[in-house]
């Protein structure tokens, strides 16, 4: 898959040549399962007519600009998206900056910017309820309206049923809501794989190494979605450092919390990983957490004792889980 980051006719031909595209459109936060038979019908409509096939995204999610006091949590970073994205066999994804002036502009000159002018733009394929551009003015019947005088097609696309059975269209919002409540399954349903966060290990207070069951304190950015706090059997891969190197994976039990144990008012919840099986030194090195199962939720304990306990118990459950 091909990343043009400009939207201008010189830079898409220099990525993916002088072809008309088919193209959708959105932010994809998660590239989840509804997202995917968008692409699936991009993927194949362009195959039909000789035609590129192209997600047009954004640098950030355009909610964090025109309303950022109510921006939703992330379900991936910038590098998981177009990583995901990549996968779907997609031949390009442009990506648009979103700031303030993308955030006025009319609806109908995007289009001309974007689809039209750079993308010699075939056919837009989104889902039925698609809106964009400022306050949210464009649909489709507008690109409808457009497309009649610039010779593109537009095909909308129903929403992308559950597949558990809850009358519930694939949603970002509804992945959201299924972790806000630990969901962690029903998440990887709607998701089409299991929920991952990535980070740096940064220093802790080193207390599990002190009792007996070392974590790694992975720092995650604040703009990504977190399951509820508690604890869960995930799977941990190490980052190598070495370009071309392999990287490894461990069983993990992770707990994600604000540790009411050792802190009567932690200001936010940290992610802190045991990795089974494993002695080493963690700093610094990037972590892929990979959330499998819910196992319980963060309780206070009376004091070490009990707490110890308690985590060779989560490590039991843990490895059950991951089977």
């Amino acid at each position: 898959m091909k990343v043009v980051s400009q939207a201008t006719r010189e830079a898409v031909v220099a990525a993916i040549g002088d072809t008309r595209s088919v193209v959708t459109i959105g932010a994809y936060d998660g590239v989840h399962l509804g997202h995917r038979a968008v692409i699936a019908q991009v993927r194949a409509r362009a195959a039909a007519l000789g035609a590129r096939s192209v997600v047009v995204t954004f640098d950030r999610h355009p909610a964090s600009v025109v309303r950022p006091e109510s921006a939703p949590k992330l379900l991936t970073d910038a590098q998981q998206k177009l990583e995901l994205l990549a996968s779907t066999g997609v031949d390009a994804t442009l990506v648009v900056p979103f700031n303030v002036d993308q955030a006025g502009e009319a609806p109908v000159d995007f289009v001309q910017r974007v689809l039209v002018d750079a993308l010699a733009v075939r056919g837009v394929i989104v889902g039925e309820d698609f809106h964009f551009g400022y306050k949210r003015g464009g649909n489709v019947q507008l690109l409808r309206d457009v497309a009649s005088t610039r010779d593109f097609e537009v095909l909308p696309l129903g929403l992308v049923a559950r597949a558990d059975g809850v009358d519930e269209p694939v949603s970002s919002t509804a992945i959201r809501r299924a972790l806000a409540g630990g969901d962690v399954q029903r998440a990887a349903h709607m998701l089409g794989r299991n929920h991952e966060l990535r980070g740096v290990v940064g220093p802790g207070d080193q207390r599990g190494r002190t009792i007996g069951f070392p974590t790694a304190n992975v720092e995650v950015d604040s703009s990504l979605c977190l399951p509820a706090d508690g604890v869960y059997a995930a799977r941990v891969t190490i980052e190598s450092s070495i370009e071309g190197a392999a990287a490894t994976t461990y069983d993990a039990a992770v707990n994600l919390g604000r540790r009411p144990t050792f802190h009567e008012h932690a200001e936010h919840s940290l992610l802190e990983a045991h990795l089974l099986d494993f002695a080493g030194d963690l700093y610094g090195q990037r972590l892929r957490v990979v959330f499998h199962a819910f196992l319980r939720g963060e309780r206070k304990f009376s004091g070490i004792d009990e707490l110890k306990a308690q985590l060779q118990v989560d490590i039991a459950h843990a490895r059950a889980a991951l089977g």
